[in-house]
């Protein structure tokens, strides 16, 4: 794999992070500044750490545990993925404050970096087929998948707070509904080009 490749790979597999980015980048609106920036800041390491752990993990367990990860990957992200925009959508129109989703919370920042970094597992899978023998040759698309992840998701996070400003005092669900649907359609995104593909 050239070094365009290895770019290229990268800035797919960091599509996801992005749309994520924007989504929780709304949500994040009308937060004190301090508290956006912190969670601006660990989701995109998160996202850039597990999109360059899973490649790692699919190239490592390739001989043996592979084969049934790659057989249910799809369906377990398009779960994850589901299940956090149906709640996202059912708490923009509750009372309960507790049912809206934070993503400021580790908890929902780590289920959207392991949901989002499946398809890296794939890729992990693929280095293995395609002459990757030693780890140091891993180093390179590694660390390029890692830092794409995290420089999209930091410009996601961006976009989605400029958007959010945007539409701001208009329609107070509207940024988790839109959230919500962006995270079940990538989802169905992900789940489907496995199906088809």
């Amino acid at each position: 794999m050239g070094f365009l490749d290895i770019i290229l790979l990268s800035i797919a597999l960091a599509m996801d992070c992005f749309a994520v980015s924007i989504a929780s980048g709304v949500i994040l609106l009308g937060r004190p500044q301090k508290a956006i920036i912190s969670t601006v800041t660990r989701l995109a390491v998160l996202f850039g750490l597990f999109q360059a752990l899973m490649p790692l993990i699919g190239w490592l367990a390739t001989s043996y545990f592979a084969k049934y990860i790659e057989a249910v990957d799809h369906w377990i992200a398009f779960g994850m993925l589901s299940f956090i925009g149906i709640k996202m959508i059912v708490g923009a129109f509750s009372e309960n404050e507790e049912a809206h989703f934070k993503p400021e919370r580790l908890g929902s920042q780590l289920l959207l970096a392991v949901a989002t970094s499946i398809d890296a597992l794939a890729v992990g899978i693929s280095f293995a087929c395609t002459g990757y023998e030693r780890l140091t040759q891993l180093s390179l698309p590694l660390w390029a998948i890692g830092i794409g992840s995290f420089v999209f998701s930091l410009l996601g996070s961006t976009i989605g707070l400029k958007a959010g400003k945007m539409g701001a005092g208009r329609m107070r669900w509207l940024p988790e509904v839109l959230g919500g649907t962006i995270l079940i359609l990538i989802g169905v995104k992900i789940l489907f080009s496995h199906l088809l593909g």
